[in-house]
């Protein structure tokens, strides 16, 4: 019993370190800088001439 217990309790440390290290590589690479960027996007016009065309060109017809 106590080598099973030992064993989940390396698991789960390693885990936790696992998941640790994931928290502070995604804030050091820029994951969480704009939150609010894909938000809004998804409410501008789709007819800014700004934005790139989605439609196919004339020679792909």
């Amino acid at each position: 019993m106590n080598g099973i217990m030992g064993f989940l309790i390396l698991l789960s440390g390693i885990f936790v370190l696992l998941i640790v290290v994931g928290v502070f590589w995604s804030i050091r690479s820029g994951q969480f800088d704009d939150l609010e960027g894909p938000a809004e996007r998804i409410l501008m016009d789709d007819d800014d001439p700004l934005l790139p065309s989605r439609h196919l060109s004339s020679k792909d017809e």
